[in-house]
């Protein structure tokens, strides 16, 4: 999962890099009263509905030696279960079957969420406990991604911090009209293909591998 970086740009950067959070702060002015106030280790009511309007939710991790990984999960909205106002639930869709998030819960026992609404430039942002639960009473509950998962990801609250829209704002996620035509980036099948490093194989292979995957994309 980890690349060496050796003669990287990074290793020119590293030597003199920020080393301390002293030397960290000198750099920014202190948060705002407000920035530190609305950090809460429970959802109120508010939060719950935030939630339940969320149809994609980026999902932090690391294993026990510290490598960090972020990966999408997604559904209808409200797709992400609320136990209780200490506990939620994610679904376990069908994915590439790498299991990277759930290996990376199991080893270290924490996650971080971050769930986003389309349209909307709030986000919510969650961190705590963490475990993977095949409860078969947990996943016949968790039937919005199309049937019960083989398992769910389950969040012991520790942190819930409504994020202000400024990055959202900066990006325009949302305005079609600041989008770059789709032809600006290389398709999904030219990206996969280089990554792949198979000379045997062609876009069209891609394409139609990538068809099949999203038509059954529930099982």
């Amino acid at each position: 999962m980890t690349a060496s970086l050796a003669g990287s740009a990074f290793d020119s950067l590293r030597h003199d890099a920020v080393s301390d959070q002293e030397a960290l702060r000198r750099v920014y002015a202190l948060p705002s009263d407000a920035a530190v106030r609305k950090q809460m280790t429970e959802l109120t009511e508010q939060t719950q509905r935030l939630i339940a309007c969320s149809s994609l939710v980026l999902v932090a991790s690391a294993d026990a030696e510290g490598h960090c990984d972020v990966s999408p999960r997604g559904g209808p909205a409200g797709f992400v279960a609320v136990l209780d106002s200490r506990t939620v639930a994610i679904p376990d869709a069908t994915g590439n079957k790498r299991l990277d998030t759930l290996q990376n819960i199991i080893a270290t026992g924490r996650a971080g969420l971050l769930f986003v609404i389309p349209g909307r430039t709030t986000t919510l942002r969650m961190n705590g406990r963490a475990c993977v639960s095949t409860r078969q009473e947990l996943l016949s509950q968790l039937t919005a991604v199309g049937k019960p998962p083989a398992s769910a990801l389950v969040l012991g609250i520790e942190e819930v911090y409504p994020h202000c829209p400024k990055s959202l704002l900066r990006s325009a996620a949302w305005k079609p009209e600041q989008w770059l035509p789709a032809d600006a980036q290389p398709a999904s099948a030219e990206v996969t293909l280089a990554q792949l490093r198979r000379p045997e194989l062609t876009i069209a292979d891609i394409e139609r591998a990538e068809a099949e995957s999203l038509k059954y994309r529930y099982e």
